[in-house]
């Protein structure tokens, strides 16, 4: 049995690829055992390959595993990335006065019985210090942090607005439809018996039970800018009236890439208008947003203590045998834990482990 060459293009081929080979040197002009072996059960006898693989045998592996091991990373250490509390330095106790009542703001009567009803009667800080400016028109932007009544600073004076003149229309833009419907939750418990209604508008939801409700008589339209934007597209949604608007959580907006719509919508509402601005950072984008949208505004930052030093974090670990749920519940179930805030991989995980 004789071995054939390459001839012709071919062989100039076969040169090119010895010479950029970096294993080879030479092309390999043996018999190889398993090639033989190969050849012989083939069907046709087919010719047995001129040139040996440039990558040795033993670094190819099972042909079986070569996909798994391609996604299979080193081992990281999840004990990296634990914080441990640290050592809490003893500080000299102050007693903080609350001076201010939500009945010493110049909020409608029936607004504040609603308040009260709630069980509130002293405002966060940023609800201080922003109603005032806001009840009296001006552009405001707020930087404070999730979790310190931000809602309450825009929805409350917007609301009184609304009841003092009701050709008052509001635009409230978040960044996802979860702060939204939470944001629709806030006004439908401080307007209980105002006759102020809302419509919602988001995304991940069937659009036409939305259009129905815009059509409706509405004084509040709480969105994501992109059902917004769709709702303008398709002529649902008219911004010329509105002349109030509130960009909840700005910073996260931009991150998640809303920067276009979010100028779009604001260029087509009316003018003049009072624009409000809520985010935990102003980045360079937001000051060009709020040279942009905004006229003269009053910035109004609360600065937060910095707890994440405080919290001591852990993991807990699942064998192959236990139920996760179960060890969820367990968790669940002791008194130590009062708020928790669970992640999931997906929604319909979230979804069902809500049930």
């Amino acid at each position: 049995m004789y071995q054939t060459k390459p001839k012709g293009k071919s062989a100039q081929n076969a040169k090119r690829r010895v010479a950029s080979n970096p294993y080879r040197s030479k092309p390999y002009r043996g018999k190889d055992e398993n090639s033989q072996n190969s050849s012989s059960n083939s069907k046709e006898g087919s010719k047995k390959s001129y040139f040996k693989s440039a990558r040795p045998a033993s670094s190819r592996g099972p042909q079986q595993n070569r996909t798994r091991n391609r996604f299979r990373g080193a081992y990281i250490n999840p004990q990296m990335f634990i914080n441990k509390a640290a050592t809490p330095v003893e500080v000299e106790e102050k007693v903080h006065v609350v001076k201010t009542f939500f009945t010493s703001l110049d909020l409608n009567k029936q607004l504040q019985d609603a308040i009260i009803k709630r069980g509130y009667k002293h405002p966060t800080d940023i609800q201080a210090k922003t109603i005032p400016f806001i009840l009296k028109g001006k552009d405001v932007i707020g930087l404070a942090n999730t979790g310190t009544g931000k809602t309450g600073a825009f929805l409350l004076p917007m609301i009184h607005k609304i009841m003092a003149d009701p050709k008052q229309k509001l635009l409230v833009m978040v960044p996802t439809r979860e702060l939204a419907i939470q944001i629709q939750e806030e006004f439908v418990a401080f307007t209980q018996g105002l006759n102020i209604k809302s419509v919602v508008v988001v995304g991940g939801a069937n659009i036409r039970p939305q259009i129905e409700k815009l059509r409706s008589q509405h004084s509040i339209v709480i969105g994501t800018p992109g059902r917004i934007k769709d709702l303008i597209n398709r002529k649902n949604l008219r911004l010329e009236h509105f002349n109030n608007v509130v960009l909840d959580e700005a910073d996260r907006m931009l991150d998640m890439g809303f920067i276009n719509d979010m100028k779009t919508i604001l260029s087509l509402l009316a003018k003049p208008r009072q624009t409000l601005l809520f985010s935990a950072t102003l980045s360079k984008e937001i000051e060009a947003l709020v040279a942009q949208f905004q006229r003269d505004p009053i910035t109004v930052s609360i600065k937060t203590k910095e707890i994440s030093s405080q919290i001591d974090q852990d993991i807990v670990r699942v064998g192959r045998d236990e139920d996760k749920i179960e060890i969820l519940k367990k968790l669940l179930a002791q008194t130590a834990f009062q708020k928790i805030l669970i992640f999931t991989r997906t929604k319909r995980g979230a979804e069902k482990l809500s049930k």
